[in-house]
């Protein structure tokens, strides 16, 4: 029977490395963002006017992405502690002789809920970042025909 429980176990552990693998992508997210913002910061005191304005508004930008990118990670690692558990849970079940199919089966639907809060915070941080590479509507000269 622990040949079956090695078994049922696989499905929640490839979960388990998707997360880890989608958190490798927002750590390394995450350090280019704080790269970016060490620049800004040391521009924040050497600008003004215009430029300075254009400084803020993307230290606000990578302030949101941080704040997001941080948020889906620490989901993301409650969501791999739940897959945890799920795997836990079921081979305690068949070391115990204790029924815990449905507690299993309810742990491992809210990891998936949580890993789908996690994706859509990364989403949402790809969204800010795409947003701020737009590349300003005056360098665009759009009025010109080339």
């Amino acid at each position: 029977m622990i040949a079956h429980t090695i078994q049922s176990a696989l499905a929640p552990v490839f979960v388990l490395v998707a997360i880890g693998n989608i958190m490798n992508i927002l750590s390394t997210r995450l350090g280019r963002i704080v790269d970016r913002a060490r620049v800004l910061q040391k521009l924040y005191g050497e600008t003004s006017g215009k430029g300075h304005d254009l400084v803020v508004l993307e230290m606000r930008q990578v302030d949101q992405r941080i704040l997001l990118n941080t948020q889906a990670i620490r989901v993301l690692v409650m969501a791999g502690l739940a897959i945890g558990t799920t795997v836990a849970a079921l081979f305690v079940e068949e070391m115990a002789n204790v029924p815990l199919e449905r507690v299993a089966a309810g742990i491992f639907l809210f990891a998936v809920s949580l890993l789908m809060w996690g994706l859509w915070l990364f989403l949402r941080e790809t969204q800010v970042a795409a947003e701020s590479l737009r590349i300003p509507e005056t360098y665009l000269e759009a009025h010109r025909d080339l």
